[in-house]
């Protein structure tokens, strides 16, 4: 995949793309980036890409013509343009699916009160929220959106690792312990430890059932579940208790 990002500020992106998995799915070929600035397509003395709003109002708004020059630089009108922007349309594992399998695709990074909408309405195929709330920066949105779709793609993570992760098949992750086998007085259950496949897999079904069951409830009314799932679900249901929680280490 072969990915643009055209921005005000590429340097809060160059980190990103040059460590962990994302450097090796680079090294790989199996992902291709450009930093496209769109400040260098300003054609005033200051290079200034933004300007007070019509109608009044705090803050400032990014102008169409550096932004629209930036993108028709790369033809963004034949590929893939999403935008990330608190008014858009919720970002879900699905969604990332999608998207993953685009050959290509450019993100806008917006600052401010935002863009244009002229430019939402003649580039954006996908305006895209990460979250209800709000936060300054369309770079670190943008990134959000871009690891959760980069790892999709085939080749960048192992699909084992994939199919248990969160959300798929519309549940939370288990529970995950490694060395040693008790910190702070809390001890690895027993089962991860016996080497029986048949029931670390049944433990850690009923475990994705209980976390979605607490933290997501929500999730469970579309959640794909098998007749075994739906029998672990209802005895937690019916006998479900209050945490613990957790002590720490003191």
């Amino acid at each position: 995949m072969k990915i643009q990002i055209v921005t005000l500020f590429p340097e809060i992106l160059e980190g990103f793309f040059e460590n962990s998995i994302m450097k090796r799915a680079v090294q790989s070929g199996s992902v291709e980036y450009e930093f496209v600035n769109f400040r260098s397509f300003a054609t005033d003395k200051h290079q200034s890409c933004d300007d007070v709003p019509y109608g009044g109002g705090a803050g400032m708004v990014i102008k169409c013509d550096p932004l629209c020059k930036a993108l028709d630089s790369i033809k963004a009108k034949e590929k893939r343009v999403v935008y990330a922007s608190p008014s858009g349309k919720r970002l879900s594992q699905a969604y990332a699916e999608e998207l993953s399998k685009e050959d290509e695709l450019v993100f806008i990074c917006g600052h401010y009160e935002g863009i244009d909408q002229r430019v939402i309405d003649l580039y954006v195929d996908d305006e895209i929220s990460i979250g209800d709330y709000v936060i300054s920066s369309g770079e670190v949105s943008t990134l959000v959106i871009i690891d959760a779709v980069y790892r999709l793609i085939d080749g960048v993570i192992s699909s084992d690792s994939l199919s248990e992760e969160s959300f798929h098949g519309g549940l939370l992750e288990y529970p995950q312990y490694t060395r040693p086998e008790t910190y702070c007085s809390k001890d690895v259950p027993d089962v991860l430890l016996s080497g029986h496949h048949a029931k670390i897999g049944q433990w850690r079904l009923q475990k994705r059932l209980e976390k979605t069951l607490l933290n997501r409830p929500d999730l469970l009314e579309t959640a794909s579940l098998d007749v075994n799932s739906r029998k672990i679900l209802n005895a937690l249901k019916e006998h479900s208790a209050k945490g613990t929680g957790d002590d720490g280490c003191n």
